[in-house]
């Protein structure tokens, strides 16, 4: 988990250095597995099968701000 956070903070870096400003959203796709490298199944407090995870975060994004 601290390499992923690592790698996403130093391409979060690049866009800046590249002067990104905005964008509309973000996606980030991972595949969880277990310490033998099998795929596991992500469940919440009720046992359902989590499928993803939303963020809609504190700021808004571009898109919204600009009614795109």
């Amino acid at each position: 988990m601290t390499q992923l956070r690592q790698a996403f903070y130093e391409k979060l870096l690049e866009l800046e250095e590249l002067g990104v400003e905005r964008f509309k959203g973000a996606t980030l796709y991972v595949n969880p597995i277990n310490e033998f490298g099998e795929d596991v199944i992500l469940r919440n407090k009720y046992g359902q099968v989590v499928h993803k995870l939303f963020s809609h975060g504190p700021y808004r994004s571009s898109a919204e701000e600009f009614k795109i």
